[in-house]
């Protein structure tokens, strides 16, 4: 009877049987603690792609279609300003015109003086050309006159020497007659004095030979040192007039640089230079032009130690500044305001200490950059690599690992096959 009694008295008369109930909002706790924790174990083996963070900004791709200083190559001073910060301008517009400030070339009519120097130096050299013709032809009737007059020489030698040696066998036969005594001493004189007379013509003709040699070769030696002086001072009126002419046409080249021109069409962003009258000197820069370029690209800087894991074609993910953008980055898929690209440029030596600069042109797969972006603005990027367990990628940032690669990058463009990273198996 007692046992039925017992049974039949409900629990919450008993005060520490109340005391022992677990409260609804324990269990309700207990339960969202439960769930959290199964989603948080969920989601360590969900995949998260790894990538490499870096900073930047816009750039193009080609060289000459980035900002370019427009600079002076002489020396000037500034006479008029023909555009205005922010005006467009087309290749070949006038920027501004300087004037001379050096003395050497401050006489307007400076080209003309020269222009009448190489004239007379021209004129001088062919003054002096048709003397050397003179001299030449000179020198011909020279030669040609020490020619007839040898030749004449010669004859009158010739016959010199016949007569002597006629008279020498004359004087030889009349001799032995005289000494025979069959002719007598006078005529015997007389032969003896034709013979001394013939021998002594003889003499002078070879003398008269090399003196007309001498007479001649003299003028001869005087007229060529004529001819080479003149031809001499032709030489050198020639180097002048060279050296004129590369004056004048330096000279020329130079009145064209009084007139700054756009060295191709783009955006005065810049004028370095002030107000009119203000000294520049060779190589100071005017202003700055923004070409019209359409390869635009993002100059992108990452650590040292990630350059070995980028490779050319590796996708990019890219938040500009002044475009809001929520960005996930292991979960690129779930990215807002991010744009794609991929990696075109990788530098062989670092930018700065401990960073290499990369490029990185638009996606031609993804959607394309805005055209409100402008060169110099700062971009934030994620070189995107390969996939891993999110409990991986957690332990990797917990031990200051790097990204790795189960292969090594390739060197061509295109992405590397890259396998799951099992490295962290060995290091344990």
């Amino acid at each position: 009877m007692r046992r039925e009694t017992a049974h039949s008295i409900p629990k919450e008369s008993f005060y520490v049987l109340r005391s022992l109930q677990t409260p609804r909002a324990g269990k309700t706790l207990a339960r969202w603690l439960f769930a959290i924790l199964l989603i948080f174990f969920t989601v360590l083996f969900f995949p998260w792609q790894q990538n490499i963070h870096g900073k930047g900004k816009i750039t193009a791709l080609s060289p000459g279609n980035r900002p370019q200083t427009v600079e002076t190559s002489i020396a000037g001073r500034i006479g008029a300003w023909k555009i205005q910060e922010g005006q467009f301008v087309r290749k070949g517009d006038t920027i501004v015109l300087i004037t001379e400030v050096k003395e050497k070339f401050l006489d307007p009519d400076l080209l003309e003086r020269l222009e009448e120097q190489i004239a007379a130096k021209l004129q001088a050299i062919a003054s002096k050309q048709q003397k050397s013709e003179s001299l030449k032809k000179q020198i011909a009737a020279l030669e040609n006159g020490m020619k007839t007059k040898m030749d004449q020489a010669r004859s009158k030698l010739e016959a010199e020497r016949v007569r002597f040696q006629n008279n020498k066998n004359q004087y030889e036969r009349n001799k032995k007659l005289f000494e025979a005594g069959n002719i007598p001493l006078t005529k015997f004189q007389d032969i003896d004095y034709k013979y001394q007379g013939s021998e002594a013509d003889f003499v002078n003709a070879e003398i008269e030979i090399e003196r007309v040699q001498a007479e001649y070769l003299d003028k001869i030696n005087k007229a060529e040192s004529d001819l080479n002086h003149n031809l001499a001072e032709q030489f050198e009126s020639q180097a002048e007039v060279s050296k004129l002419r590369n004056e004048f046409a330096n000279m020329t080249i130079r009145n064209e640089q009084y007139v700054i021109r756009a060295p191709q069409a783009g955006y005065v962003v810049r004028a370095t230079q002030a107000g009119i009258g203000e000294t520049l000197k060779e190589g100071d820069a005017v202003c700055t032009v923004l070409p019209l370029s359409t390869d635009v690209a993002v100059e992108m800087y990452i650590d040292a130690r990630d350059v070995p894991l980028v490779s050319l074609g590796r996708k990019v993910r890219i938040q500009f500044d002044g475009f809001p953008a929520l960005q996930f980055s292991g979960w690129p898929s779930v990215s807002v305001g991010t744009y794609g690209g991929k990696v075109e440029v990788i530098d062989y030596v670092n930018s700065h200490p401990g960073q290499f600069r990369i490029l990185v042109i638009p996606d031609a797969g993804d959607e394309a950059w805005p055209k409100q972006i402008r060169m110099g603005s700062g971009t934030r990027g994620w070189v995107m690599l390969d996939s891993v367990p999110v409990w991986y990628e957690l332990w990797r940032q917990l031990n200051g690992f790097p990204p790795s690669l189960y292969e090594e990058p390739g060197n061509g463009k295109g992405e590397s096959k890259t396998h799951q990273n099992k490295t962290h198996e060995e290091d344990k």
